[in-house]
């Protein structure tokens, strides 16, 4: 009758109910039966797995991944499968598909595609629809399940490019049609990462039209807020009125207060977070449980220096170079200068390509600019001229007592900001950030059984049942019979990261054994290869 029978576990089935015990039963690809201990044959079974001493859960749910172009490369998804992540939720700001109107292979290029996969950039150009690079992922085989947001930036690229301003009304129409398009094809909603190029570009009545079509098509409006630093608040209450005024659901990227100067906001955050939810506004946040955040080194430049996707021609022009040097020194307003809110000692480049730079990774600006006998800022152009990619970097800015404060929030879920990596290649690519590794089993192991600041079923909630109630998943996120066999075995005594900013290919240890879709992926902290990943949508 059944494919897998799962004995002797403490069942923690993703509702934030208290721990059982019982067997849960596979059949295929489906949750068959669970049930009190010892009530179900094992003769019943093909395969018997004991789990005594182990916690019983189903498959987390990564709502912010990176994985796009990690997945290309390996399907495996390693880093992410040993967290017991089974369904990776992509399109922060990005998505590689739909390629139509003014998109370019330039676009392409930023993301490293011509240097490193060559065979998917020939690809990419023919995607005319959001579900096709979906498709193509499955095609080749993926070991999680895949779903994603139509990325805000991708979409306003496809009717302006990297042009400022408000679009005509032509280019508005374009970009509701394709977003009406991308929600049939299965999309979750529209994300925006208002703090970079072109989404930064985006004003908020152009939020609320094209926010305002995901919502009557029951998707999401996904942010990355437009501020997380000195304009937090504001940025927190654009969001709110978005959600009103397209009257959409509301869901916040890796929520933080930036900045040491910044970090007392928070509390007004969760108030004003508790305060909307109260008035009937639908809004939620996730976060990573890490100090430090990652993203692109041209950051630390104004966006206005990429406008018409000129930032190299731009960085190599005298005179415009003068000019961004100016306001990266003495921001004006109206942008997030992550290098002020860190200082050059705090923000730190580790995905370097070219030979010539790899002295640079894993140090800070300062110590970079010290070491070329320049400034810390002409430094960083000349590297970003050097290797014309974004370079990912970290920023060390937020305060540890604030994750505590979200984590115990009811409305917080987990997210990696990350893709999947397998260090036997990964290494070779140079430091990333150690949340690509630890972070389910950081929760898992920090904060829940060392310094017990949410309770284990809470925690289980956070990254799977209240992640698939968010995004419309019906059949995935709780263990209940008729739910897909998405399930994970983790140890709550040992589960661990491992994975450090300077030493960042590093797999977490604990989870013991996954399921996806009824086919088993990991076995004893190894993966076996299989790519029984699935397409998710909303509904």
């Amino acid at each position: 009758m059944y494919t897998t029978l799962i004995t002797n576990g403490r069942i923690v089935d993703g509702s934030g109910n208290p721990w059982r015990y019982g067997d849960v039963a596979l059949a295929d690809d489906r949750v068959a039966a669970i049930a009190p201990p010892g009530s179900i044959d094992p003769d019943s079974a093909r395969d018997v797995v004991d789990a005594a001493g182990h916690v019983v859960a189903p498959g987390f749910i990564d709502i912010l991944s990176h994985s796009i172009l990690p997945l290309m490369l390996d399907g495996r998804c390693l880093s992410k499968i040993t967290q017991g992540v089974t369904t990776e939720i992509m399109g922060e700001g990005w998505t590689p598909a739909p390629f139509i109107g003014r998109r370019t292979v330039k676009e392409l290029q930023r993301h490293h595609l011509s240097r490193r996969l060559p065979d998917w950039m020939e690809r990419i150009p023919e995607w005319g629809r959001f579900r096709d690079w979906l498709d193509a992922m499955l095609e080749s085989g993926v070991s999680p399940n895949i779903g994603s947001f139509l990325g805000g930036g991708s979409l306003r690229s496809i009717a302006m490019g990297y042009d400022m301003g408000a679009p005509s009304a032509d280019q508005l129409a374009l970009m509701q049609r394709t977003m009406a398009a991308a929600m049939d094809d299965g999309a979750f909603g529209v994300s925006m990462a208002l703090i970079y190029p072109p989404s930064a570009y985006t004003a908020t009545n152009e939020l609320v039209d094209i926010a305002r079509i995901a919502g009557e098509r029951g998707g999401v409006y996904i942010t990355h807020l437009r501020s997380e630093a000195d304009d937090f608040l504001a940025a927190l209450e654009e969001a709110v009125t978005i959600g009103r005024e397209a009257n959409v659901p509301v869901e916040i990227y890796h929520l933080k207060a930036a900045g040491k100067p910044n970090w007392y906001k928070m509390d007004e955050a969760i108030a004003r977070i508790n305060r909307a939810r109260a008035d009937g506004i639908d809004i939620t946040a996730d976060l990573y449980p890490y100090r430090a955040g990652g993203t692109g080194l041209t950051s630390i430049l104004p966006p206005w220096a990429v406008e018409g996707d000129r930032l190299h021609e731009n960085l190599a022009d005298p005179r415009m170079r003068a000019r961004i040097r100016a306001e990266a020194l003495n921001p004006s307003g109206g942008w997030e200068a992550l290098a002020a809110l860190c200082g050059p000692e705090g923000v730190v480049p580790v995905a370097l390509q070219n030979p010539e730079n790899q002295a640079y990774v894993g140090k800070s600006l300062a110590e970079i600019g010290d070491m070329r006998e320049q400034h810390w800022l002409d430094a960083a152009m000349d590297i970003l001229l050097s290797e014309e990619q974004r370079i990912a970097a970290l920023f060390f800015w937020v305060n540890e007592g604030n994750i505590r404060r979200q984590l115990q929030q009811p409305w917080m879920t987990i997210g990696t900001d990350a893709g999947g990596f397998d260090p036997a290649w990964a290494a070779d690519m140079g430091p990333t950030h150690p949340r690509a590794y630890g972070t389910y089993a950081r929760i898992l192991g920090r904060y829940v059984r060392d310094e017990q600041v949410i309770p284990l079923e809470d925690a289980v909630r956070k990254m799977s049942g209240a992640v698939a109630a968010r995004l419309g998943i019906r059949d995935r996120g709780l263990l209940r019979e008729g739910m897909a066999a998405d399930v994970v075995i983790f140890d709550p005594a040992t589960v661990a990261d491992h994975a450090t900013y300077t030493d960042s290919h590093q797999l977490s240890t604990g989870v013991r054994d996954v399921w996806i879709n009824g086919a088993r992926v990991l076995v004893d902290g190894e993966h076996t290869g299989a790519t029984p990943g699935r397409i998710v949508t909303p509904g």
